[in-house]
């Protein structure tokens, strides 16, 4: 029997990608679903968990037919780092305020990485920080305190 699919990359984002959007599916489906001009909260985890799911078949196929095989192995510097600087962002939010929490989290995040540079980690830090500012709180007007106690 041969097992070479399993040694490659889109073969596993692919199942991932399923692993993620049925998740989302099942979790979802005790949701109103409601329709597209009056959506309730299952419309968008279903929408995008099933949109997860299919593009996960496409590349799970492009894995079993042909595709990049796997060349390293898992980072422990990363797998350590990034659940860590989402607890953080957790943390920081309601403490903090969102442009800290999300600095906080962008900055180390970029830790996990050995090849990333202190100044384009801040410069990028910044740019998403102010481009989050703007869809989030401004646009979509979610409640977020900018900077705790002060904005």
């Amino acid at each position: 029997m041969n097992l070479e699919f399993l040694e490659r990359k889109d073969f596993w984002s692919g199942a991932m990608l399923i692993v993620i959007g049925g998740g989302a599916v099942l979790i979802a489906r005790n949701y109103q679903f409601g329709s597209s001009l009056r959506m309730g909260p299952g419309y968008f985890p279903t929408v995008l968990g099933a949109m997860l799911v299919m593009f996960g078949v496409y590349f799970v196929i492009q894995g079993l037919r042909s595709g990049e095989k796997l060349t390293s192995s898992w980072s422990l510097r990363a797998l350590i780092i990034l659940p860590l600087s989402l607890v953080l962002f957790g943390l920081l939010i309601d403490r903090a305020g969102f442009i800290p929490a999300l600095l906080a989290l962008i900055i180390s995040s970029a830790a996990a990485s050995t090849q990333s540079k202190p100044i384009e980690v801040l410069a990028f830090a910044v740019f998403l920080t102010a481009i989050c500012v703007i869809v989030f709180v401004w646009a979509l007007g979610l409640p977020y305190e900018l900077i705790a106690g002060i904005w």
